[in-house]
């Protein structure tokens, strides 16, 4: 998938994404929303999804609606 930032965010919509952050957690969820600072909402992953394992990141998944704001983002995987 390839194309300017918020068209790929966008696509993803009710996908789960790995969302990691400046300080080196990671975060899984089902991307729910997003807006053009890039802020973005997970909700719980969807029931079966599997979570990637990252070697540098402590990753968690989400449990109730989360808002993770754009400054702290580094990236956004699906």
């Amino acid at each position: 998938m390839s194309g300017r930032p918020l068209d790929v965010l966008e696509a993803s919509l009710d996908e789960t994404v790995t969302v990691a952050l400046k300080d080196g957690t990671a975060y899984v969820g089902t991307l729910a929303g997003y807006d053009q600072h890039m802020n973005v909402v997970l909700d719980a992953p969807h029931a079966g999804d599997e979570i990637d394992s990252f070697d540098e990141l402590t990753v968690e998944s989400v449990e109730d609606t989360t808002i993770i704001r754009g400054d702290n983002v580094v990236s956004i995987t699906v």
